[in-house]
Formats: structure tokens, C-alpha cells, sequence
């Protein structure tokens, strides 16, 4: 089948908000660990690995055998049925997990994974209102578009109606409150106890927050913002959701992204990396929050065996391959290179992210956005013969994210495509030598 006949039969059946990246759209026919190759069979190094998704690289041996072998014994019963994968997965997440998180309900995405914590914390509180944060992104049903921080994505009425209020997150790069690093004092944070007195009815159901924000950007907040911020919404009696959609199993350097700020949630959810590409999503929380949450409900393909399975081999490979330690360390490698790049280039205004979950900010004068720079960036790599992905409110931030199997030497060569389509760039566009630098040092600054 040509190129021609499958764009053309895309535009005919999906609908327009199916709208892939690039000029000419890629047509991807196959993947194997890191590469992915197209209908032309051109391979191109895939440092996005499907939104996150990829986690421990395209058509992986583990995932494809356990998947193959249950599909010959069991695809499919629903949740009114108990199967062993799911109580195994179940017990697996207990025991990876902090606190007394230990109890799990399965969906099929990091949207239903989202809205079940939500139902959850309403019930366990008895009150309605959420607190999310600006640049936040939840998932695209009514309730996901309500949490999410982003006009854009907020189709139709966007869940406008809904008892949530966004407050201001911790966006160092472009401080809402315009302190520099040196002068942080987590004004973010300290905003919260303002916040919900003069934005909510006072007494809240939840904070919903993302370690690092995915689709925000990779905004990525200073080490001691999620202590502070949970201890207020704590002390208005509200639950800490943690949202490790896209940071969770080993993406930023450590098992969870949450992790790193020495705060244990009351409620998480996962999807995305947890399956390697299956699709799962997961809410996990404690027995006393557990309790409420009787029902009646039911998920038609929550906790499949196919992805019960595919999750279950993926934390073994995670684990048996010290997957969260490589990540760290070559996420270290990804950050000097980029860190580098933007000393040379200080079009990227901002490097920023944990592990293998790094972002870039482009910007021309005055840290003014420049979404249209991005785009040339992102497609100046593909011809390079590297994918990275696109984010940010303003559309100008690219986030880079490998499968956590990376090796050094891919590494280096998406360091060195990255910085031929960055001299590209700047040869089109001579007025670019004129942006100076504007990065900040966020561990030095921070911490």
C-alpha cells in the first residue's frame, strides 16, 4: 500500500483532531528496542517512545512472549471475574509502593486512572472540590479536560462546570511571581494556603499534581515545593493525589517521580510505561481510602489478562536489568549534553527534567516563546533521523524521552542530530545569534 493511499484514507476516516506530527506525516510499520522504521524502511532513533509509553523499548522479547502466552489461554473476562495476572500485578504494585498505598483498581488509561483517584477522594472526604495546577495536563475526558492547566486542550466546554480550581505551579523558568532561583522561597507553594481560602470553599477533596508535568513541558518543580504544598492541603483536610502517569516505574531516575520530593501520596495513579506500550492504567491507594470505594463499578477492560501481563514483565525486566539506576545514569549523560547544546545555542532557554524525562524551552529575545522554532527543531531531527516530541503551553518546549534501555552510544547520536538540526536552525534564521542566554541552574539554585 503507498504512502499516498494510507494518508489519504486517514484524513477520510479519523477525525481532524487525529492530526499526526510533521509535514509529511511518518508511517511507522515496525519498532525494535530504541528504533523505530517506517514504510520506506527508513529507521529512525525514537527518543519519545510513544508519549512515554515505550518504556523499556519497541517489541521487547519479555513483554512480547507473556503477552503471546496468555493470549493462549485467556484474553478477556472484566473485573466481575478474578484472574490470576491481576492479582499478582495488584500485589506486585503493593509492593513497590510507599506507605500503606497497597490497593488497586485497573482501567485501560492514565484518563480512567485519574478520575477513579478523583471519585475516590470525593468519597473518602465527602466534599466535591479539587485543586489541580496551571500547565497541568489529566487525560481528554470531560473530567480529565477539567483538571488539565491548558486552554488548549480543553475541548468544547472543557469539564468548566466541574468543582476544580487551578492553582499556580511551579514553573521556575517563568515564575508566576517573578522571583529568580536565588530568591525562590517557594512563593509557589506558600500561594496555596491563600489559595484555597480565597478560591475554594476552604475545604477540598484534593491536590492533583504531576511530579513533572508531561505535556506542560517537562516543567519540573524545586526539590522541597510538593513538602510544602501537600502539608497545606493536608491541613485543609484534602488527599494528595500524585500523578505518575508519565513519571512513574523508573522514568526520572527512581521508581517514582514522587520520590525525589520525600512526600508519600495518598492516592497514585499510572498508566503509560506500566504496560510497554498495552494498554493500563492503574489507581492505587491505601485500605482506609479503599474502604469507601465500594461500588457497585466495574471496568469491561481493566486488569485484562493481555495487559496484566504485559505490566507484570515489563517490572520484571525493570528490575532484573537495574533499569531505574541505568536511567538515572544516562539521563545525567542526556542532561550535560543538552546542557552543553544550550551554551552554544541559547535558543534553548531552558534544560530541565529528571532522568530520562529531559526538556528543552526554546525562546528568541527575552525569553519570548518560539513555538515556530520548535517545530523547525522537531523536524530538522527527524531528517536526522531522530523523534522527539512536542509540549507546553505556548508550544514551545521539547521533551525528549528514550526508552529507559538506552544505551551511551544512542545517547551520543541523538546528541549530535539534535545539534546538526539545531545549527540548521540557527543558518536560517541569522538574527538567532542575537538571543542570549537565559538558563538557569535549577540544582545549584534550588536545592
Amino acid at each position: 500500500m503507498s504512502e499516498e493511499s494510507l494518508l489519504d484514507r486517514q484524513r477520510r476516516y479519523l477525525v481532524p483532531a487525529v492530526a499526526p506530527y510533521y509535514q509529511e506525516p511518518l508511517l511507522l510499520e515496525s519498532g525494535s528496542g530504541r528504533t523505530v522504521t517506517d514504510q520506506a524502511g527508513q529507521s529512525y532513533l525514537d527518543f519519545f517512545g510513544g508519549i512515554l509509553t515505550v518504556s523499556i523499548g519497541h517489541a521487547h522479547p519479555a513483554v512480547a512472549e507473556a503477552v503471546a502466552d496468555q493470549a493462549r489461554k485467556l484474553v478477556h473476562t472484566s473485573t466481575l471475574y478474578v484472574t490470576k495476572p491481576m492479582v499478582d500485578l495488584a500485589e506486585k504494585l503493593a509492593s513497590l509502593l510507599p506507605g500503606e498505598l497497597s490497593q488497586s483498581f485497573f482501567t485501560t488509561s492514565g484518563t480512567e486512572a485519574n478520575e477513579t483517584a478523583i471519585t475516590m477522594a470525593q468519597i473518602a472526604t465527602g466534599r466535591p472540590e479539587i485543586v489541580a495546577l496551571r500547565h497541568s495536563y489529566s487525560g481528554r475526558s470531560q473530567l480529565g479536560m477539567g483538571l488539565t492547566g491548558q486552554s488548549g486542550w480543553k475541548l468544547g466546554e472543557g469539564g468548566q462546570s466541574l468543582p476544580i480550581h487551578h492553582a499556580h505551579n511551579a514553573y521556575c523558568y517563568r515564575c508566576p511571581f517573578g522571583r529568580t532561583p536565588d530568591a525562590c522561597g517557594l512563593e509557589c507553594a506558600h500561594d496555596l494556603e491563600e489559595f484555597i481560602q480565597t478560591s475554594t470553599g476552604g475545604r477540598i477533596a484534593a491536590f492533583i499534581a504531576e511530579p513533572i508535568q508531561g505535556v506542560g513541558g517537562f516543567i519540573t518543580p524545586p526539590p522541597a515545593f510538593f513538602q510544602e504544598a501537600v502539608g497545606i492541603v493536608r491541613k485543609h483536610g484534602g488527599l494528595f493525589i500524585d500523578d505518575e502517569v508519565q513519571t512513574g516505574f523508573g522514568r526520572t531516575g527512581s521508581w517514582f517521580g514522587i520520590e525525589q520530593y520525600g512526600v508519600t501520596p495518598d492516592i497514585m495513579t499510572f498508566a503509560k510505561g506500566l504496560g510497554n506500550g498495552l494498554p493500563v492504567g492503574a489507581t492505587v491507594t491505601t485500605p482506609d481510602i479503599a474502604r469507601g470505594y465500594r461500588g457497585p463499578t466495574i471496568s469491561t477492560f481493566g486488569g485484562n489478562p493481555l495487559s496484566m501481563r504485559a505490566a507484570l514483565a515489563t517490572l520484571a525486566v525493570i528490575e532484573r536489568e537495574g533499569l531505574v539506576t541505568h536511567t538515572r545514569n544516562m539521563g545525567d549523560r542526556l542532561r550535560s549534553g543538552l546542557e552543553e547544546l544550550s551554551d552554544r545555542y541559547p535558543v534553548l532557554g531552558d534544560v530541565r527534567g529528571k532522568g530520562l524525562m529531559q526538556g528543552l524551552e526554546l525562546v528568541r529575545r527575552d525569553k519570548a516563546p518560539a513555538p515556530d522554532l520548535t517545530t523547525r527543531l522537531v523536524e530538522e531531527s527527524r531528517q536526522r533521523g531522530l523523534l522527539i516530541g512536542k509540549g507546553g503551553l505556548y508550544g514551545n518546549a521539547v521533551r525528549i524521552a528514550p526508552p529507559m534501555t538506552v544505551t551511551a552510544t544512542e545517547i551520543d547520536e541523538a546528541l549530535a542530530a539534535m545539534e546538526g538540526a539545531l545549527r540548521a536552525v540557527y543558518q536560517s534564521e541569522p538574527d538567532l545569534k542575537a538571543v542570549t542566554p537565559t538558563r538557569i541552574r535549577y540544582e545549584a539554585a534550588l536545592s
